[in-house]
């Protein structure tokens, strides 16, 4: 077994940022991180910390590390850390009253590094014996200059991109592994050097107060992964719901785990350059706990209570949208905007004040009411699983061609049958578009669905005509004449002639149409992301 000395020299008078040493980074003193990550080393190791200041070494000492009294000779602003780390290393040897194979400098202005690095570059020292020594290191590669005789001159013979250029490191703070017997009063560092690169943060040093912010969010830096389902079946809703989401939570990690089933969620995430992987275990909470977030987000219908649970056994914070399951009572938020809930519970919100409103229906303007219908909008969502927008088109199509009604059709990501539209020659099929608002403003009437569609037609105002995709939608409160909508229930089992009639009987009444746009107007949807985003940075900062 190798005996592996830790010294962390903390001086008392720091400079830059005055007492740094015992400031808190979010909510711990300073020199706690680099305690912490030896102590939790797997080898075993003697970590002390080297001060002239009594503070600190009691602070060092209340956190489990060992401390060394520097002299006050060797604690001065020119002091360099060789004969700190000599005299230390001999302190310790009698202390410990053992022979030390390793001494290994950490300075607690990298509070970033993690315990895994550490050991990873002992085992790296321990494997080679003809390693003298080991150095915490950065890629510093760039275009750089020097300055020689009142003259810049570059360290580049060409200008090329980064990737091209002859790489070129920095040492980090985090550790500077030494032999011990190369370890003297003048010198750590011997002949045969090895660089162990950081990234992702570990390499960080605190020097200024805006380092100090920038590790403050690195450790404050959450890991938030979305569990959603989207496919032909379900449609997509759910996968633009959680984007919304993503788009708007800018200071954690974020990716996505998809189901089995949901191969085109996973293209479609993908697609937005976010970090996703599909369900690989039968089980998805097994795949939920190799990822290890710290929060997980599930939109994908009912959750069970066993489910939910094996979640918060993990210590995992839950936040349900959309969930009427029984996992729902479990979890920490649940956020409904679409579904009624029968039962008041202190985290459940729902209702159309959190709703998820997209950037082009918050800023877009509320649509004027025409007396005549000359345009008509047909969007049946990111799947249209029933093929409405064929049964709408059978219905009304001959109408509209009579009467000078200008026909365009909205689908989305996941519809595929474009060949049982062919026949409808004098219609404008617009496929997947980014600017949706911009057809229901110039459209006198919209056909949709009862998802998430209604709440933006609803933000713009335009009358709709609301066929339901199955028994679930049914259940959307919102997609009502309360709130403006016709709603004409489950649309496979709407007759074609009556679904006709109803269409017709909102082209002929001006007053119908200007009445649901009133409605619509009645509620204030334009809060509701503003809300929603509240609350889950409430709980991730809880």
């Amino acid at each position: 077994m190798n005996n592996i000395l830790v010294v962390i020299p903390a001086r008392g008078g720091s400079k830059g940022i005055p007492r740094k040493n015992l400031r808190l980074l979010a909510g711990k003193p300073l020199i706690y991180y680099s305690i912490a990550t030896a102590l939790n080393s797997k080898f075993n190791l003697d970590v002390y910390v080297s001060s002239e200041d009594e503070e600190i070494l009691q602070t060092a000492i209340q956190f489990g590390a060992k401390v060394h009294r520097r002299d006050v000779a060797i604690a001065k602003d020119n002091t360099t850390l060789d004969p700190v780390i000599y005299s230390c290393y001999e302190y310790a040897k009698e202390v410990e009253n053992k022979e030390y194979d390793y001494v290994v400098t950490m300075q607690p202005t990298s509070p970033l590094l993690r315990t895994i690095s550490l050991d990873s570059a002992l085992e790296q020292a321990l494997g080679n014996v003809a390693i003298d020594t080991i150095i915490s290191a950065k890629d510093d590669t760039h275009l750089s200059w020097r300055k020689v005789d009142n003259k810049f001159l570059p360290n580049y013979e060409k200008r090329v991109n980064r990737q091209y250029l002859t790489p070129n490191f920095s040492e980090t703070g985090g550790f500077f592994i030494s032999r011990k017997d190369i370890v003297t009063k003048e010198s750590r560092i011997g002949a045969n050097i090895e660089l162990f690169v950081l990234s992702n943060g570990e390499e960080l040093d605190i020097d200024t107060y805006e380092d100090w912010n920038i590790c403050e969010y690195h450790i404050r830096k959450k890991h938030i992964l979305f569990v959603v389902t989207g496919n032909n079946i379900v449609g997509l809703g759910h996968v633009y719901n959680t984007l919304l989401i993503a788009n708007d939570i800018l200071n954690h990690k974020i990716s996505f785990l998809v189901d089995k089933e949901s191969q085109l969620a996973y293209d479609k995430i993908a697609s937005k350059n976010y970090a996703v992987s599909m369900q690989i275990s039968d089980d998805i909470v097994n795949d939920i706990k190799e990822i290890n977030p710290d929060i997980v987000i599930n939109d994908r219908l009912d959750t069970s209570e066993e489910y939910v649970l094996n979640l918060k056994n993990f210590e995992f914070k839950v936040i349900n949208f959309e969930d009427l399951g029984a996992g729902a009572k479990k979890a920490d938020l649940v956020i409904n905007a679409i579904y009624p809930e029968k039962s008041v519970l202190s985290n459940h919100y729902f209702g159309h004040k959190y709703f998820l409103l997209r950037d082009e229906f918050i800023y877009s303007k509320r649509k004027e009411i025409n007396r005549e219908v000359k345009s008509i909008l047909i969007t049946f969502g990111g799947v249209d699983p029933n093929n409405y927008t064929k049964k709408v088109l059978d219905a009304i199509g001959n109408y509209c061609r009579n009467n000078g009604v200008l026909i365009n059709v909205i689908t989305g990501f996941g519809y595929d049958k474009f060949d049982t539209l062919e026949v409808f020659k004098d219609v404008n099929i617009i496929k997947n578009t980014p600017n949706i608002s911009t057809y229901m403003q110039q459209a006198d009437l919209v056909f949709t669905s009862a998802g998430r569609t209604i709440f933006e037609i609803s933000s713009v105002g335009t009358p709709a005509l609301v066929l339901a995709q199955n028994e679930r939608e049914l259940t959307h409160f919102f997609a009502s004449s309360q709130f403006g909508f016709l709603n004409l229930g489950l649309g496979y089992m709407l007759d074609n002639t009556e679904l006709k009639n109803n269409f017709i009987e909102l082209v002929e009444s001006f007053e119908t149409r200007l009445r649901m746009h009133e409605l619509m107007g009645q509620k204030d949807l334009k809060k509701g992301r503003e809300s929603v985003i509240k609350l889950i940075q409430n709980l991730i900062n809880e």
